[in-house]
């Protein structure tokens, strides 16, 4: 392939943003970390779970988990406690 001065610029630009580009792609690679999840589900409530979504919707269903969690959550107390109380 034959190219003038112009062409060859546009061409080394070109693979010096590539090269830029991966670069940055390894750099969020190589910092990525685990994702933990924040509940643990058993196999069987999570397929629960799915076959509820299946049936009712994602939208819905995650409401509702978020309602009963957030309730749960309120009974136990945050403030003032200990590591003796758990």
């Amino acid at each position: 392939m034959k190219a003038n001065n112009k062409e060859s610029q546009i061409f080394s630009d070109a693979i010096d943003a590539i090269n830029n580009g991966m670069e940055d792609i390894i750099n969020i690679y190589n910092t990525l970390e685990e994702d933990q999840p924040l509940i643990q589900f058993d196999d069987a409530v999570v397929q629960q779970i799915e076959k509820v979504k299946q049936k009712y919707g994602n939208e819905f269903v995650d409401k509702k988990i978020n309602t009963v969690v957030k309730e749960m959550l309120d009974w136990l107390p945050l403030e003032d406690t200990e590591d003796e109380e758990r």
